[in-house]
């Protein structure tokens, strides 16, 4: 079994870290410069930083941002947001990314995933899938465009394609939990973890130590990630490493 990973992301907008609740409402986190160079020393084992309003927006995410924080840094790192070519991955890795990470592109092209699997290696891409439940089907749909548009994709195919297609990673978040601090979303969780051979990495809705737990144990997730409750600190990462190695979760 792969050692779990506790990792912080950095939702940017307009060169600040935000973050809300259900994908709105959002606050000013403060700088993702400084912030990623606190979780750096702070044993985060990975960060993702995502340019939220890039793909809405129809615009490159900030290359300026990313090869500074690169710069300020040691453990790898995602980044997402506004990627819709393989020249765009290729600059943001020369930037100082480690993978990409991709949603909205890759619904509307999937190839992008084959593309970059094959030009940059499936370690480099990470699927980035937002869900929420439809209460219709009793199952979860896609969505992009930062959580605004409902694709009408169910999430568990939506999952096992990207893998087939050359996902080396799927980032899933639950729309439904996203800021809610009351648990990651278990069901959609270990759903797609039973479904796919390649890691997951669980977000939205981290509250306390135990979710993580929960969410390694019940949930079947490879990573666990979080926003809120790192950058306003109601949480620390060696204090979730801590309380992990207590229950016996192996970590990094």
């Amino acid at each position: 079994m792969l050692a779990k990973r506790i990792i912080p992301c950095l939702d940017v907008k307009d060169g600040r870290v935000v973050k809300g609740v259900n994908f709105v409402n959002l606050r000013d986190a403060g700088d993702p410069v400084e912030l990623a160079a606190i979780y750096d020393r702070e044993g985060a084992d990975e960060l993702v930083f995502l340019d939220i309003s890039a793909s809405y927006e129809g615009r490159a995410t900030m290359v300026e941002v990313v090869k500074k924080t690169a710069g300020e840094i040691t453990i790898p790192f995602t980044v997402g947001g506004g990627i819709s070519s393989t020249d765009d991955m290729k600059r943001l890795l020369r930037a100082g990314a480690d993978k990409i990470g991709i949603n909205t592109a890759a619904v509307k092209n999937p190839q992008l995933i084959s593309d970059g699997s094959r030009k940059f290696g499936a370690q480099c891409i990470v699927v980035a899938i937002d869900a929420r439940f439809n209460k219709e089907w009793g199952e979860w749909e896609v969505y992009t465009h930062g959580g605004r548009n409902a694709t009408g994709i169910k999430a568990l195919e939506w999952a096992k394609r990207a893998e087939a297609l050359g996902a080396g990673e799927l980032l899933l978040t639950s729309m439904d939990a996203d800021g809610t601090k009351d648990g990651f979303d278990i069901p959609l969780t270990r759903a797609v973890s039973s479904e796919v051979g390649i890691p997951v990495i669980a977000s939205g809705g981290a509250g306390n130590e135990a979710h993580f737990y929960d969410v390694f144990a019940e949930g079947k997730a490879d990573a666990g990630l979080a926003a809120t409750i790192f950058h306003y600190k109601e949480l620390t990462i060696q204090g979730v490493k801590n309380e992990l190695k207590q229950k016996g979760v192996e970590i990094r």
